[in-house]
């Protein structure tokens, strides 16, 4: 399976100003092949290459396989936006915002991401260094770190091209892995239900409890400072906000990463499968005060779930996403459903058998119960 690892670049100050002058030709040039793309209609990768190869060697100094990469990320975005029209992302036909996308060419930001394939970039692993290339030529021993296990991972499945980022000032290189998935457990010893929430990030039906009350309020008082400097409306405070939004965002990915992983190695460890709720659309579906909209809105319940995907394809755990229907409502002893069974949030108490559980427990104990019957059905 593909896995990106982002690792930081440590560039001097005069390499970091020739990999800027690389970003800003190379998106210039980028820039002008969009140009063609779109007044030719050649989106299509050869044919785009045929028409502009020699000109943004020309124009944009770049080399031979740098021009190609940079018709490559056009070629790519044009068939993205194709896609997305298709699906209707971009809005329905007629509408204004699915004109704006079809009546110009795609434009590039100066810093937007450049691909590099081996030819235009090597590792050196020991060294932890880079070779790259820039329009003020090869750049050496360019220095780069990242946590442990990224860097093993870098440098037993590092496959394929590589992007060079600018992100809130630091340089970054995505490198694409491959990485072998073990085999997958056929015959798990049962299934762990993952109950997803707000309050409770995550919680497992084998007594796993992931609050949600620390980040919920960082997240609240973000959303206070984002409220005062939003009523600035200074150049200044859209840089703070810009900064901030980020800043929140990497946050709530370290936590899914966490959660992610702790769910994943037990259920590794205990030879059990993985049963996850199919939320998609639960924004358009659930009803609430607007005073918690916010924290609706705002949690990434999707991200989590792919988190939780891809690492258990990883260690060859099984994955059945189920129907959440009723699961907080239907007792997971004597199966009796109400809504009188939910006397409070936290709390669920069966109006039939009389079975005392924490909310969250009881529905991710449904959530495993019914995940073992789908997966047991498809066999």
């Amino acid at each position: 399976m593909k896995v990106v690892v982002r690792v930081k670049l440590l560039p001097s100050p005069e390499q970091a100003e020739a990999l800027q002058a690389t970003l800003h030709a190379c998106s210039q040039a980028a820039n002008a092949a969009s140009q063609v793309a779109f007044a030719t209609g050649a989106t299509h990768k050869y044919a785009l290459q045929q028409r502009v190869y020699a000109a943004l060697k020309a124009e944009f100094g770049l080399s031979a396989q740098p021009a190609v990469r940079v018709i490559g990320k056009v070629a790519d975005a044009y068939t993205t936006q194709n896609s997305h029209l298709t699906r209707g992302l971009l809005g329905r036909r007629g509408s204004k915002r699915r004109a704006r996308a079809e009546a110009s060419p795609i434009r590039f930001r100066p810093d937007s991401a450049q691909p590099f394939d081996a030819r235009c970039l090597s590792w050196q692993m020991d060294a932890h260094t880079v070779s790259i290339w820039t329009t003020r030529g090869r750049m050496k021993n360019l220095a780069f770190t990242g946590s442990p296990e990224q860097l093993k991972t870098l440098a037993e499945h590092q496959r394929g091209e590589t992007d060079l980022l600018y992100q809130d000032g630091m340089w970054f290189l995505s490198a694409i892995c491959e990485v072998p998935e073990k085999p997958l457990n056929t015959d798990s010893a049962g299934f762990v239900g993952v109950d997803l929430g707000i309050v409770e990030i995550a919680t497992t039906s084998t007594g796993q409890r992931h609050a949600g009350r620390t980040l919920n309020r960082y997240r609240r008082r973000q959303n206070r400072l984002r409220a005062k400097l939003q009523k600035k409306n200074t150049k200044s405070a859209k840089r703070v906000l810009k900064r901030l939004r980020r800043r929140e965002t990497r946050r709530a990915r370290d936590v899914n990463h966490t959660i992610s992983k702790s769910i994943v190695e037990r259920a590794e460890r205990t030879g059990h499968g993985i049963a996850l709720e199919d939320l998609k659309g639960i924004r358009g579906r659930v009803r609430q005060a607007k005073k918690n909209r916010y924290a609706l809105h705002s949690w990434s319940f999707a991200q989590l779930r792919d988190f939780i995907t891809y690492k258990a394809r990883r260690a060859g755990v099984p994955v059945v996403v189920v129907d959440p229907a009723y699961t907080s409502q239907s007792c997971s002893e004597c199966d009796h459903t109400s809504r009188r069974n939910r006397p409070t949030r936290a709390v669920f108490a069966c109006t039939s058998c009389g079975v005392v559980l924490h909310a969250d427990t009881n529905a991710s104990r449904n959530l495993a119960r019914r995940g073992e019957a789908a997966w047991n059905a498809g066999r």
